[in-house]
Order: C-alpha cells, then structure tokens, then sequence
C-alpha cells in the first residue's frame, strides 16, 4: 500500500527559542488533514532532498493543521539546518500521513516527562488530557530557559497547574527527581518520556531499578543510539529469497545501501532506525539489532530487522525479497 502523500502549505514560521522554530502546514485549499491521535509524527520532505519525521505538537483536536518544532543540530545530518535556512512562510513541502509509534492509552494517571525539544510529542499529549480532564502531570527539563520551546504557552494555559520545569540556568527550579516523582504517582500511572538519549536512559534505569512495569513505560526516541553505524560493522551476504539475488554487505555500507545500490525498491525515510519504514521480513540468520523501533519481542524472534542501521551476527541473511 502506497503512503499518503501531501502537499502541504507552510503558513508560518515562528521561532519558539532559541534554535527552535516551529511550522504551521496546512493544504493549500485549507480543507482537513488526516486525523491524529497525540503522540504522532509526519515525515517532512525537505528542501536538499531528505526526509525527516517530526512530532505533531499541535492538539488532536485542531483538524485543519500541522504543527511541528524543529531544534537546529549544527552538527546533525542536515535535516534541522535544511528546515531553519531553507523553509519560508508561503512555501509548498511535500509531507506524510500521521504515523504513531508512540500512542497515548487509557491510564488513570499519566506522568509526562519531555527532555529539550521531547517536548513537542508531550506537549500534544498533556493538551489532549487536559481536555478530556484527565489525570496527569508534565515535568519538563532542559539545560536554559531560553532555549525551552512552548514554556510560556504552557504556563498561560490550563496545563500550568499540571506542570513543573526543570531548567539548569534557572536556581529557583527544585531538582529533577524522578524516582520521587514515580514513586508517589498513583500505582496504575502510565509513564511516557521523550528526549535525548542520556535523559532517556536516566529515566527508563530509574523506572527499572524501582520495578516500573514495561508495560506502563512508554517512550520515544528521536535518534537511534551511536552504536548504528557502518564504521566498524560486521561483514555479512544478503540472501533474496524471492529475486535469488546474493549481495556482500562490506564494513562501510549498510543493508539498505547495498539494496538501493542494486536497484531494490525499499522504502526510506529516517535512516536511522526510529521510524521502521524501511523493516524487512527475515527468513533466516541472526539480525544485530541497531534500531529503535522494534519491541523486544520483535528482536528476539528475528523475524523482521531494519536494514538502515542493523546488521548480522550471522554470516548471511535470508530477505524475504
């Protein structure tokens, strides 16, 4: 099945902090956009020819709009500098559907913890349980005030008495505690994090060590972790059971190079192991498991693997290609 494409018109750009700017898209007719659910993201084609998935922080219940932020990562891959020096106001990008990888359920309680611009999934997520008058409670942390997007709307709307900041500049913010905030949440509390991988990795071990069920504990990466590279890779062969093509994969060259470079139509989009589309069905072997999109359930039967970033431990694969 063919994704959605849209063609989506940017009606603003605003900048929410420093090296953060955010983008209103609408179509160009101004009739509804898909419908999402609070945690969703969109990829966003950008100008020098990549695609990046960005959350939609905008509330679920306004129909008509996108709304997504992007942090300028000087030393990233290029996507954030594309959307900060080549996105205008009144410019046409091309954008996906609304996917969810990261979808708010039913709680009694939900503890909604955003680390830097983790705040934009989280963000939608505290506006949607705030309108249905549910329970729950933001902590949002970042190194500088200044560079903390949606601080303001947020303490000027129904969300600030749910909400409390952390920022580093700041001496008059208490200090993050995240085992005293787990542990007097109601027990049936559902945990949802977002944020760089250190601040996740903080979180999640605290959860773990105080026996936080995983499946209350929800998160999001924005970025696989460092070890999905190609620089020092195994060597490993692909196998295409359908095609009967047989393919080396070298040290320096991932998966899905290798399958793009022989003319394998494998969808692409983050490159990085977040957001699945490129996830292949594994007949046999042993995939390395590099990404963060797989559930452990999913790593462990090795039925399926991403072809960006992952790789074998087995000699060769066997793609159900």
């Amino acid at each position: 099945m063919k994704e959605l494409s849209i063609q989506a018109y940017v009606a603003n750009v605003i900048e929410q902090a420093q090296g953060v700017v955010s983008l209103e898209l609408h179509r160009p007719d101004n009739t509804p956009l898909p419908p999402f659910s609070p945690g969703a993201h969109i990829d966003v084609h950008l100008p020098n020819g990549l695609i990046r998935q960005y959350s939609l922080y905008n509330s679920d219940y306004d129909g008509e709009r996108y709304k997504i932020a992007v942090l300028l990562e000087p030393q990233g891959r290029g996507g954030s500098k594309a959307v900060h020096d080549m996105i205008r106001a009144g410019d046409t990008v091309e954008i996906s559907g609304p996917r969810n990888h990261f979808p708010l359920v039913e709680a009694d309680h939900s503890i909604l913890l955003a680390g830097g611009i983790g705040i934009t999934p989280i963000y939608c997520m505290a506006q949607a349980l705030s309108r249905k008058a549910k329970s729950f409670e933001l902590h949002y942390c970042y190194r500088s005030a200044s560079k903390a997007a949606f601080v303001n709307d947020i303490k000027e709307s129904d969300l600030t008495d749910f909400s409390q900041f952390y920022f580093d500049d700041d001496q008059t913010d208490p200090v993050f505690d995240i085992e005293s905030i787990l542990l007097q949440s109601p027990n049936s509390s559902h945990l949802y994090v977002c944020g760089p991988k250190g601040y996740m990795d903080y979180v999640i071990n605290a959860a773990t060590k105080l026996g936080w069920p995983k499946d209350r504990t929800h998160f999001e990466f924005f970025s696989a972790p460092g070890h999905a590279t190609t620089d020092e890779g195994n060597e490993f062969y692909l196998q295409l059971a359908r095609s009967e093509k047989h393919y080396f994969v070298p040290k320096n060259k991932t998966a899905l190079q290798v399958l793009l470079e022989n003319g394998h139509d494998i969808p692409v989009s983050c490159e990085q192991g977040v957001c699945g589309s490129c996830a292949t069905k594994v007949l046999a072997g042993e995939p390395e498991h590099n990404d963060v999109f797989l559930t452990d359930s999913e790593r462990a039967s090795n039925a399926v693997f991403t072809p960006c970033c992952s790789r074998s431990l087995s000699p060769e694969l066997v793609l159900d290609l």
